[in-house]
């Protein structure tokens, strides 16, 4: 009798136990559910408006990318001129990003940490690329370093043209992702860090700089996935010369020009390839802080 009531327990305990184990598989109704503020309704809206804007057209574009089969979009894309313009769009866009990286980091730093007559106004340029019309940039950038510079530098139609007006459109990425970290950012370590005998730059090398590379890093991925695209500040100081100072977005504009739109597109998503593996790198760097910065707490 004893024996019988202890299996029957035990097989209770342990039907007690399953039914409390949380399922390994989700049902399919649980993928469906809809939680939040907004609810099933607002969610749509948010899916339709992101369609409209973002995913038609970029699938209207692959598609015509595609129209003559992947031979004609990889000849398209491998075609000699099309290659380099990719690797001059690339290469300077990369040397753009470092230079952001450092100057960046250096402007951040002086208008967070620093006091010093018109802070203010200094501040608020960093946004003007922003806001102002790219052409207008290239315009400006053009009177100043072109033919006729009143400084007597020449930059008109030369890569390092390209380099200025690609920093000067992407400036404020690494100054904007800096400056939050660096005001949230524990003085305190530093102060005892200093009043130990270490120096300021081991100081920023071993306390400052692994709390600012995640923004510097995000940072500096945006600009460079910025400036790849980029085509208003570079179509005038650029000069588009084939094989030197051609970005690809010149590229693209030439061959909608000569009646190509499948060699336009085909480029087209090359870049965007190209930009959205940048960004992918990013959340994934931003990800991988996150749960180190989790687990540390």
């Amino acid at each position: 009798m004893t024996d019988n009531s202890s299996v029957a327990a035990g097989e209770k305990t342990g039907g007690d136990l399953a039914g409390n184990q949380p399922h390994s598989r989700r049902s399919p109704k649980a993928w469906l559910q809809v939680s939040g503020s907004v609810g099933p309704l607002g969610i749509a809206t948010a899916v339709l408006w992101l369609s409209i804007i973002v995913l038609l057209p970029l699938a209207a574009l692959t598609v015509t990318s595609f129209e003559d089969g992947w031979a004609g979009f990889w000849d398209a894309v491998t075609a000699p001129a099309a290659l380099d313009s990719l690797r001059i769009t690339v290469s300077v866009s990369v040397v753009v990003a470092l230079i952001n990286v450092v100057m960046g980091t250096l402007i951040a730093w002086v208008l967070v940490r620093d006091e010093f007559p018109g802070k203010g106004v200094v501040n608020a340029l960093i946004d003007l690329p922003f806001a102002l019309p790219t052409i207008v940039a290239s315009i400006v950038l053009l009177s100043l370093y072109g033919p006729q510079s009143p400084v007597n530098i020449h930059l008109n139609a030369t890569q390092p043209g390209l380099v200025v007006a690609l920093a000067f459109v992407t400036l404020p990425f690494v100054v904007r992702s800096v400056q939050p970290v660096l005001i949230e950012a524990d003085r305190e370590v530093e102060q005892a860090a200093l009043s130990l005998g270490a120096s300021n730059w081991v100081t920023f090398r071993r306390i400052v700089l692994p709390a600012l590379t995640p923004a510097i890093i995000s940072g500096g991925g945006l600009a460079f996935a910025r400036a790849i695209g980029e085509y208003g500040s570079v179509v005038l100081i650029g000069g588009a010369i084939p094989r030197e100072t051609e970005v690809a977005s010149q590229y693209i504009q030439k061959q909608i020009e000569i009646d190509r739109p499948i060699n336009a597109a085909a480029v087209s998503v090359a870049l965007l390839l190209i930009a959205f593996v940048t960004l992918l790198v990013l959340r994934f760097l931003a990800d991988r802080s996150a749960r180190k910065e989790q687990a540390s707490r």
